[in-house]
């Protein structure tokens, strides 16, 4: 049996983004509306406000920067680097025009560096997903995605997996080094209509994906063939995103939502807190730094 610990109870709106911070040997993780950054130390079993967005302005994720920053990506398309130690910010890309009213949602640093920034829809058009380059040029990847969220890399690099949550699926694409392009797009998951919405999502040491699922309590091994292996159940309705961390990151780290307005006798007794599962027998891998040039 798996060990679950509820370690952070935050009571997040929209808990989201778990991302190990490999140098600091801590866990850090959003709350996105508010635009709050937390932080979770193992070894001390602690956990703070790191970072709150000076305009409460939402953080819809973040990446850890080769040089152990990490960079916002915030409202209007805005990204921002900020420096832990010392809590400075520098501004990065001011801003995406078709994100004017938009936000982003989730982000994945890739192998070289770049990172994949996916976007919620607006009143006016669906999201995106973009592509933000080392020089800090960004280029439109694929539109009119109905929320784009988890992402994820194989082993060989050569596969990228991409949620988009209204349409129930997740992708699998072959993916450029050396470009940076995707290509050949097929459906690796297609979840049917019941037990809850394709969110965040890991992939582990042994090449299986772990998908979190919105409004449906779980979170959900899948095998290469993208066949549904095992499932953890949480004490939360919604639950957002996965990651693992830890040292040897043989530790599972799962983020839940209470939604907005919700509350815990309708959400679940952990909505909107940070969860840690252990004594899972498998582990995951150390995800990628963005190394994205600064002004």
């Amino acid at each position: 049996m798996v060990r679950i610990e509820r370690v952070a109870d935050v009571h997040a709106e929209t808990g989201e983004n778990p991302l190990w911070h490999p140098d600091e040997k801590r866990l850090y993780w959003l709350d996105i509306p508010p635009g709050k950054l937390y932080s979770y130390d193992p070894k001390t079993d602690s956990n703070e406000l790191a970072y709150e967005m000076p305009d409460k302005s939402a953080i819809g994720g973040f990446t850890v920067e080769a040089d152990g920053a990490l960079l916002l990506f915030g409202a209007g398309g805005r990204i921002t680097k900020w420096e832990p130690a010392t809590s400075r910010t520098t501004v990065v890309v001011d801003g995406i025009d078709r994100e004017a009213n938009g936000r982003f949602n989730d982000v994945i640093a890739t192998p070289e560096g770049r990172v994949f920034c996916g976007s919620m829809p607006t009143e006016n058009h669906l999201g995106s997903l973009y592509r933000l380059d080392r020089d800090r040029s960004v280029t439109t990847v694929l539109s009119d995605i109905d929320i784009a969220n988890g992402m994820g890399f194989t082993a060989d690099e050569k596969t990228f997996y991409f949620t988009e949550s209204n349409a129930r699926r997740i992708y699998a694409f072959d993916y450029s080094r050396e470009s940076g392009e995707l290509s050949s797009r097929r459906t690796f998951v297609q979840k049917p209509a019941d037990n809850g919405i394709p969110d965040g999502m890991v992939v582990d040491a042994d090449g299986c994906v772990w998908s979190a699922r919105w409004n449906g309590g779980v979170v959900v091994r899948y095998d290469q063939n993208g066949r549904s292996i095992s499932k953890i159940e949480f004490p939360a309705r919604k639950v957002s995103s996965v990651a693992f961390g830890g040292p040897d990151f043989e530790d599972l780290y799962v983020t839940t939502a209470l939604g907005e307005g919700g509350y815990r006798p309708k959400e679940g007794d952990g909505a909107g807190a940070l969860f840690r599962v252990s004594e899972l027998h498998v582990g995951g891998v150390p995800e990628y730094y963005s190394r994205v040039a600064t002004k």
